[in-house]
């Protein structure tokens, strides 16, 4: 499998400075940063927080469909939106406090019973949920 690259070009301080995020790999764009969007209103600007949201809502909606696949299952649809938390670190600092999932699903002929089996083995399997294992992930999943 081929590996991924996204260069930052960061000029200033903390609080004063500002970053261009590069997805290198794909080249699909280039994107503002600073720790004032970051922390506060992002207008226009993304965040390393909107990323991972990103990586992970797109893995785990990708991993689903490998885990219903393997059931013979297709999903008419599947929705994953992924809100990443920055908050003060214990210490000093911050940290990413906590990842809330939320996922809908539209499959013929799966139960909620099943349907929650499938969401949380793709949960778990998700190769970006195991990068985060670290932060505290919670899973709101159900069938539309």
């Amino acid at each position: 499998m081929p590996s991924r690259d996204a260069t930052t070009h960061w000029v200033g301080g903390l609080n004063s400075g500002k970053g261009e995020v590069t997805l290198d790999s794909s080249n699909a764009g280039t994107f503002n940063v600073s720790f004032p969007a970051r922390a506060g209103d992002p207008d226009g600007q993304t965040s390393p927080e909107e990323l991972i949201a990103a990586a992970h809502s797109s893995c785990l909606a990708m991993n689903l469909s490998g885990v219903l696949e393997s059931q013979k299952l297709t999903a008419d649809s599947i929705d994953v939106s992924a809100e990443v938390t920055l908050g003060p670190a214990a210490g000093g600092g911050f940290e990413i406090s906590g990842i809330a999932i939320t996922l809908r699903a539209s499959i013929q002929g799966v139960s909620a019973e099943q349907f929650a089996e499938y969401a949380e083995t793709a949960e778990k399997t998700c190769p970006v949920s195991k990068a985060l294992a670290g932060t505290t992930i919670t899973m709101d999943a159900a069938l539309a």
